[in-house]
């Protein structure tokens, strides 16, 4: 008898044992208030929240956070995005950014459950705008932080499907070397995040 035979009969030997099923999910009961729900999740995922009451306070926070991190004023907003209308004081850029730059883009929806950000493709929306920068700033109204996934999704499925939707929850990262959590692998390695309550 090979030790293959003596692994298989050895097994073949033990009594089954059955195994307990996990109960039902039963979904969270939702947070009243979805702002602090997303804000505290996305935070624990080492992004950094910043809440605004109006769109026009927008560049004033980029600004913010570009010069505490000693980065020079400038920013990459992909071509025919709805922010390039506001009064910034920043020098922009609508070329693709690269790993030493900071971009700026819209994310139509946000998971309060998880604290992540749905990014959906389009003309003004470039997919590859996710992972090149070495600091996104994502802007989010209040109104489009939805409970859950299926809530996204819902939403979604109102309009034409785009040919990409991006979850992006925290900086890129990972764990593949030693097991030791590495940010910016594959992408940004910041993430800030801006809500505008109006």
């Amino acid at each position: 008898m090979g030790a293959r035979e003596d692994i298989l009969s050895t097994i073949r030997s033990r009594p089954a044992q059955a195994t307990l099923r996990p109960g039902r999910y039963r979904r969270p009961a939702p947070w009243s208030d979805q702002i602090a729900q997303f804000s505290e999740r996305a935070v624990a995922e080492a992004a950094e929240v910043h809440i605004v009451g109006r769109m026009d306070e927008v560049p004033q926070v980029v600004g913010g956070v570009l010069r505490g991190r000693n980065l020079p004023a400038r920013i990459h907003l992909p071509s025919g995005c709805e922010l390039a209308e506001l009064s910034w004081n920043i020098e922009m850029g609508t070329t693709p950014p690269g790993p030493n730059d900071a971009a700026v883009s819209v994310a139509p929806f946000a998971i309060a459950e998880t604290g992540t950000l749905v990014f959906l493709s389009g003309p003004a929306a470039p997919p590859s705008w996710h992972f090149r920068p070495g600091l996104e700033i994502a802007v989010i109204a209040a109104g489009n932080i939805l409970p859950t996934l299926e809530d996204v999704l819902a939403r979604i499925r109102e309009h034409p499907l785009p040919s990409t939707v991006n979850l992006v929850t925290g900086p890129s990262r990972t764990g593949d070397i030693e097991q030791t959590i590495e940010l910016g692998a594959h992408g940004p390695k910041t993430l800030s995040i801006v809500i505008v309550r109006d």
